[in-house]
C-alpha cells in the first residue's frame, strides 16, 4: 500500500489515532502512563477527537480501556476491519470465505500451528501450546481471556475479520501466496495478523475521516509495531514510539520517546498540538 508523502504536515489536527499495545500500554509495566491519559484529556478539551486504532478485537480491548478514564470518540479494531463509535456509526470488512477455507486447510496440514480467529464478540484459538502460553505471559495483565474452538466450520459460518497464526515470516509469505485477497501485518514477533489485502489501519482511519469530514492532513497517529507502518505513513503526522520497531520508525514523520518516558505527550508538545 503506497501513499503520497506530505512534506509539511498541517498543525490543525482534528483527530488523533492511537495503537494500544506498546503505544498506549507499556510492555514493561503493562499500564497506560499517567502522562498519556492527561494528554488525551487535554486533546479532548481542545475539541480534538481521539480514536483507538488497534489490531485487537472489540472484545479484547476492554482489559486496557477499562483502566483508562477516557471515552474515545471511536474505535478502529482488527487493524482497520471493524470501525464503530458511540453515535451509531459502523463500518466493517470481513475476510472472504474462500480465503478462510484456504487458511483452514493450510492449518490442517500444519497441525502444530496455533491460530487465532477474530469475530466481533468472540475470539478463539484452534488449540494451545507452549509458544502461545509464553506469548500471553509476556502481555501480562493486558492479555485478554483465551477461548478455544474448532474453526471449521465456525470461521466459515460466522463473520471473521482477522486470523492470526503463530508463524514465522517465511510461513506467512507461503500462506499469503495461496490466498486471493490476504496480507499479513505483524505487531508481535510470534504471530502475524491476516487481513484483507485492501484493508488495514489506514482504511479504518479513512472511514472515520469520511464520517466526520476530517482531512488526511488533519490526522495524527501513534504506533510502534509493524501493523502500524501503513498508518504512520498515511496520517498527516505519523509518530513512532521510541520503543517502535524499524519499519514504523522508517515510515514515521517523527520518532518520539518510548511509552515509559512520556512519548505521547512529548510528541504532541513537539508538534504544537498541545502547548506547554
Amino acid at each position: 500500500m503506497e501513499y503520497v508523502t506530505i512534506d509539511e504536515p498541517h498543525h490543525d489536527i482534528k483527530a488523533v489515532f492511537f495503537d494500544i499495545d506498546g503505544t498506549l500500554t507499556s510492555f514493561v509495566t503493562h499500564t497506560v502512563p499517567v502522562s498519556t491519559v492527561e494528554a488525551i484529556h487535554r486533546l479532548q478539551a481542545e475539541g480534538i477527537k481521539v480514536f483507538i486504532c488497534t489490531g485487537r478485537a472489540p472484545s479484547q480491548m476492554n482489559v486496557v480501556l477499562d483502566t483508562m478514564p477516557v471515552t474515545f470518540d471511536g474505535i478502529v479494531a482488527f487493524n482497520g476491519q471493524y470501525c464503530f463509535d458511540n453515535t451509531g456509526f459502523f463500518a466493517s470488512q470481513a475476510i472472504d470465505t474462500d480465503d478462510i477455507r484456504i487458511i483452514i486447510n493450510w492449518l490442517a496440514a500444519h497441525p502444530e500451528v496455533v491460530c487465532n480467529f477474530g469475530e466481533k464478540d468472540y475470539v478463539y484459538f484452534n488449540h494451545s501450546n507452549e509458544r502461545l502460553q509464553a506469548t500471553w505471559k509476556k502481555l501480562g495483565k493486558t492479555a485478554p481471556t483465551r477461548y478455544f474452538d474448532d474453526p471449521m466450520p465456525r470461521a466459515i459460518t460466522h463473520e471473521t475479520f482477522q486470523i492470526s497464526p503463530f508463524i514465522a515470516a517465511e510461513q506467512e509469505a507461503e500462506l499469503v501466496s495461496l490466498c486471493s485477497n490476504i496480507r499479513g501485518v505483524r505487531w508481535h514477533p510470534d504471530f502475524t495478523d491476516l487481513i484483507p489485502a485492501d484493508g488495514g489501519k489506514p482504511r479504518g482511519i479513512q472511514r472515520f475521516m469520511e464520517h466526520y469530514g476530517i482531512a488526511r492532513e488533519q490526522t495524527m497517529a501513534f504506533g510502534d509495531g509493524g501493523n502500524d507502518t501503513d498508518m504512520l505513513a498515511f496520517a498527516g503526522i505519523g509518530v513512532a514510539m521510541g520503543n517502535a520497531t524499524a519499519e514504523p520508525k522508517a515510515a514515521a514523520d517523527y520518532i518520539t520517546d518510548d511509552v515509559d518516558h512520556d512519548g505521547v505527550l512529548n510528541a504532541l508538545l513537539h508538534w504544537g498540538v498541545l502547548k506547554d
